[in-house]
């Protein structure tokens, strides 16, 4: 399969997703004779991604696969491009070197900017580059007009050997300026980093906090921690703190500016992965995917505030919502990190976790460590709490073999359509639709593309009934390690609500 080559990737993926601006307009004051009008939903005009360093292992092989579906309205023109996240500071000069001339004595107004490392041709199919080794940056990227909404970039490593070894996969995120990380840990056997890229023309200020079982670890080495614009920061947790604590939550919280955000977590006997941020804290939370051969499922959740949280812990199963025996409830102390081993939960069925308040509702983040095989030959993955598949979510990167998709609907039933696109080097797009039964899980061997050379997405779109969870699990064999990385699928906010106007207002600007 011929790729773009990533000559410089390293190992950060970040990728931050900006969607298009939309002027609200104030609703009608109560009393008021005139309506609110409907807001039209229209496509979004800009996205931006971020993806983190991959890896420092001379052993990694990376491959990063771009996608944007077709949607209606975006017209014919736009672009979307991949750029090494500090390219644009790489030539600045240093302290002392002449401003006017580049380090080779020419002048610096002859400098040409570095070529993007990944640029999608057409929305509906897939592109994809490789890197190798130790080296490859983090990486920016921006897409707009067609290629913006819905637009999805995938990061998957394969690392042979050593600490982390397995397959480690995330989805290049949006930058935001607020994210939680449950599963992290500065145990002796982890080496967990939180990699900080930064998108833009000026610094960010970051805070990171570490929360424990006894609540919040002292530390001030977190605060005010400066990511350069358009750089990318990989913070050691164990340097933040001098516990050893096996089980973490994470918050990234930004004072000024925005970042992308997640955590690599390597682990030197269980290998390692991505840990995606937790959805946004919420009373009721739903964890999808879990592999059905899944032989250890760890479930952390923390509640930020300072009010205790009691869940009912339930299974979404292949024939509705069963109670893990002996893990009926989980009480989440106020400020503290809560860990339960679930072991074998799923006994080789298709399973979701489902957290809901036994009383008082109260916000929480939450995510699951599962692990995959035996003795010397196991793999860890995450889940992290995640949003509904909604209008449309979509899963880069997907093979004719080794993916699976989990879709769960927790609530009413559903109709979901999942569509294959056409190839990264050829074939014809297929759909077919799915019923998800109230309560239920089901692992569905997606559909493949007619004729399919490369990879291909996978796109979920909600035809009707109650919320859909998704996730799609990637699968490898390494030297007998049943290694395998987990990737949510939440809606990808590709339109925004625009009300329409209640008066021509466009004479103002004259």
């Amino acid at each position: 399969m011929n790729r773009t080559t990533l000559s410089l990737i390293a190992g950060a993926t970040a990728l931050a997703a900006v969607t298009g601006f939309a002027a609200l307009s104030a609703p009608d004051a109560p009393g008021t004779d005139t309506a609110a009008k409907a807001a039209a939903q229209l496509p979004v005009e800009r996205t931006s991604l971020l993806c983190p360093a991959p890896s420092t292992s001379d052993l990694a092989e990376t491959s990063y696969t771009s996608f944007t579906p077709v949607t209606k309205g975006t017209g014919s023109g736009g672009k979307a491009e991949l750029r090494e996240a500090d390219e644009e500071s790489a030539d600045a000069p240093a302290d002392g070197e002449d401003k006017g001339k580049g380090k080779d004595g020419g002048k610096s107004g002859e400098d040409k900017p570095a070529k993007p490392v990944l640029t999608p041709k057409e929305p509906g199919k897939p592109v994809t580059g490789d890197s190798s080794g130790g080296d490859a940056p983090a990486l920016v990227g921006t897409a707009d007009g067609r290629f913006a909404p819905g637009w999805t970039v995938q990061e998957t490593t394969e690392v042979a050997a050593g600490t982390g070894r397995g397959l480690q996969g995330v989805n290049c995120t949006a930058p935001d300026t607020d994210f939680w990380f449950p599963g992290a840990s500065t145990d002796a056997d982890r080496t967990d980093y939180v990699h900080l890229t930064n998108p833009d023309d000026s610094a960010a200020v970051v805070d990171i906090e570490l929360y424990g079982k006894d609540g919040a670890l002292k530390s001030t080495v977190g605060e005010g921690i400066t990511v350069p614009p358009h750089s990318s920061e990989p913070v050691l947790l164990s340097t933040l703190t001098t516990e050893r604590q096996t089980n973490l939550t994470v918050h990234v919280n930004v004072r000024s500016g925005r970042v992308g955000a997640a955590v690599q977590a390597l682990d030197d006997k269980l290998g390692g992965d991505w840990l995606a941020a937790s959805t946004d804290p919420s009373g009721s939370l739903v964890l999808p995917g879990i592999p059905k051969d899944a032989t250890s499922v760890r479930l952390v959740a923390l509640t930020p505030g300072d009010a205790d949280a009691d869940l009912k812990v339930r299974l979404a199963s292949p024939s509705g919502l069963i109670t893990p025996a002996g893990h009926e409830t989980v009480h989440v102390k106020g400020g503290m990190t809560a860990a339960v081993d679930l072991g074998d939960v799923t006994r080789g069925e298709a399973g979701s976790l489902v957290l809901t308040p036994t009383d008082r509702s109260v916000p929480v983040v939450a995510a699951l460590r599962v692990v995959r095989g035996k003795g010397d030959k196991q793999e860890t993955a995450f889940i992290p709490a995640t949003r509904p598949v909604g209008t449309r979510a979509t899963s880069a990167d997907n093979s004719g073999k080794g993916s699976t998709l989990s879709l769960t609907a927790p609530g009413a039933a559903a109709t979901v359509k999942v569509t294959a696109s056409a190839g990264s080097e050829g074939g014809t797009a297929v759909s077919k639709t799915y019923t998800i039964k109230a309560g239920t899980t089901q692992d569905i061997e997606p559909p493949a593309p007619g004729g399919l050379k490369g990879t291909y997405a996978l796109t979920v779109e909600t035809v009707s009934g109650g919320p859909v969870y998704g996730a799609r699990t990637l699968t490898a064999g390494e030297g007998g390690v049943p290694a395998f990385t987990v990737q949510t699928l939440p809606d990808d906010r590709g339109t925004v609500a625009v009300p329409e106007a209640d008066e021509d207002l466009s004479v103002l600007q004259k």
